[in-house]
C-alpha cells in the first residue's frame, strides 16, 4: 500500500494553532464548543487556545476607516446608552438583525460575530454648488434637531456641502441648476400640491415660468419641462398669440379662452409666451404707398372686436399689421387705377352707395352699372366692383361702328 501523505505544517499564527500572538489591532473570533458561544479576544496579546475551542475567523486586521470616507455595517451589534455592546444571559454578542449601521472616520474597530461589511469603504459625496442630492425616506425617523420624516419623503440637500449617508435614507440622483440666461425661461410643473420657493401655492399639474435671470435648482415637487427662448420682435413685426384657457398675461391684461392678440414692440422687445399662451405665428408689417390700395376683411374696430363679414378699404400711404381674424382681399395689395382721357371704367355696384358727382349725390343701386371717365386716378369703393377698362374708339368721318 501506498505510504500516507505527510500533512503539511500548520501555518504559523493561523487558525489551527494552540498558541496564536495577536498584534495591536488584531483580533480572532473563538467558537466555545461547550457553551456554542463565540467571542472575541483583541491583541496585543497571545492567546493559548484550549480544546473545547476553535478559532472561527481570524486572525484579521481591524477596519479603518481614511478621513472623508464612510463604511456600512450589516447586522451591527446593540450598544447601551454609554455605547457599550450588550450581551445576552449567555454570553453571546446581540445583534439588530437586517439592519444596517453607517460608520465614520475614527478608532480602528473589529466587526463583532455576525456583522459583516456591506459594500466597500466609499468617499464621501461633496455636492458642489449650483446642485443637489435628491434623497428619499426608506422609513420613518426622527433627525437628530429636526422633524419627523416620513417614508417616501423626498427632499433636496443643497451644496456646497459634503453629504453623510444615514441608513435610511436613498440617494435618487444628483440634481443640477438650470442656467436661465437672458430671453429664456424655465418652464415647470407641479408634481403634486406644495409651495414655491416664490411663495406661491401650486397645485398638482399646474405649469409656470421662472424668467429671472441666473441658476434656479428645481425643488423635488417641481418638474422641469424645458428652456423656452423669447422672440425678438422688431417694428417690421408682432407676435400673434392665441389662450389656451382664461387668464392674466404677463401684461396684466385678463384674457379668455379661446382669444387672440398680437404683442408689438411697442409692448416689449423680447416675448416669452407664457404657459396659457399658443403661438400662432410671427405677422409682418403692412406698408401701402400713396399709389396703393387694399380692401380687409373682418376688420377689427377700436375696441378690438371682430366685424365678421364686413370690408374695410385702406388707402395709402398707411403701415398697419393684420390683426388677429383681418384678412386681405384676394389680389392683396393693389396700384390705384390711372385712367387717360380716352380710358374709362365699366363699374357695377354690388350695394346701395351714395357717391358725389359734381355737386349732386347719386344714389347707386344694388346691380347699377356707370362709368367713371379719365383722366383721373380711381380707387373704387367696397360696394363697387370693376366688370372691364374700356377705351375710346377713335372714328373719321367716313367711318362707323355698330353698336
Amino acid at each position: 500500500p501506498a505510504p500516507p501523505a505527510l500533512k503539511p505544517p500548520p501555518i504559523r499564527g493561523g487558525m489551527d494553532d494552540a498558541v496564536l500572538r495577536l498584534k495591536p489591532y488584531q483580533y480572532v473570533h473563538v467558537l466555545d464548543n461547550n457553551k456554542n458561544v463565540t467571542r472575541v479576544e483583541v491583541g496585543p496579546q497571545t492567546l493559548t487556545r484550549q480544546e473545547h475551542e476553535k478559532i472561527t475567523a481570524g486572525p484579521l486586521e481591524m477596519l479603518q476607516i481614511p478621513p472623508r470616507h464612510y463604511a456600512t455595517i450589516a447586522n451591527p451589534i446593540v450598544r447601551d446608552g454609554d455605547g457599550a455592546p450588550q450581551f445576552d444571559e449567555h454570553g453571546q454578542i446581540k445583534l439588530r438583525h437586517g439592519e444596517r449601521e453607517v460608520r465614520s472616520q475614527g478608532e480602528p474597530f473589529l466587526l463583532y460575530p455576525g456583522e459583516q461589511l456591506h459594500g466597500e469603504i466609499t468617499l464621501l459625496t461633496v455636492v458642489p454648488a449650483n446642485a443637489a442630492l435628491r434623497l428619499r425616506a426608506l422609513q420613518d425617523f426622527t433627525p437628530e434637531g429636526g422633524a419627523q420624516t416620513f417614508a417616501g419623503d423626498e427632499w433636496l440637500f443643497r451644496g456646497p456641502a459634503t453629504y453623510y449617508p444615514r441608513v435610511e435614507v436613498q440617494v435618487v440622483e444628483q440634481v443640477a441648476a438650470q442656467v436661465v440666461k437672458p430671453n429664456q425661461a424655465l418652464r415647470l410643473r407641479a408634481r403634486k400640491a406644495f409651495t414655491d420657493a416664490g411663495g406661491a401655492a401650486r397645485k398638482a399639474g399646474e405649469e409656470w415660468l421662472v424668467r429671472s435671470v441666473g441658476a434656479y435648482l428645481p425643488n423635488v415637487d417641481e418638474e422641469v419641462l424645458g428652456v423656452l427662448q423669447a422672440y425678438v420682435l422688431t417694428d417690421q413685426q408682432a407676435l400673434h398669440l392665441r389662450a389656451t384657457r382664461t387668464f392674466v398675461d404677463q401684461f396684466g391684461k385678463e384674457r379668455k379662452a379661446g382669444e387672440e392678440w398680437l404683442v408689438q414692440h411697442t409692448a416689449a422687445v423680447a416675448v416669452i409666451p407664457d404657459v396659457y399662451e399658443e403661438v400662432v405665428g410671427l405677422v409682418d408689417f403692412i406698408v401701402l404707398t400713396n399709389r396703393q390700395y387694399c380692401v380687409v376683411h373682418d376688420p377689427v374696430d377700436a375696441d378690438g372686436k371682430p366685424q365678421l363679414g364686413r370690408r374695410e378699404l385702406r388707402n395709402g400711404p398707411a403701415s398697419f399689421f393684420l390683426q388677429p381674424g383681418e384678412s386681405l382681399e384676394k389680389g392683396g395689395i393693389q396700384s390705384v387705377h390711372v385712367l387717360g382721357e380716352d380710358e374709362a371704367l365699366l363699374l357695377r355696384a354690388c350695394e346701395q352707395l351714395t357717391e358725389s358727382v359734381g355737386d349732386e349725390e347719386v344714389i347707386r343701386s344694388p346691380g347699377d352699372r356707370w362709368m367713371v371717365h379719365g383722366p383721373r386716378d380711381f380707387i373704387p369703393p367696397v360696394e363697387v366692383e370693376i366688370v372691364e377698362k374700356r377705351r375710346a374708339i377713335p372714328l373719321d368721318e367716313n367711318e362707323g361702328i355698330y353698336v
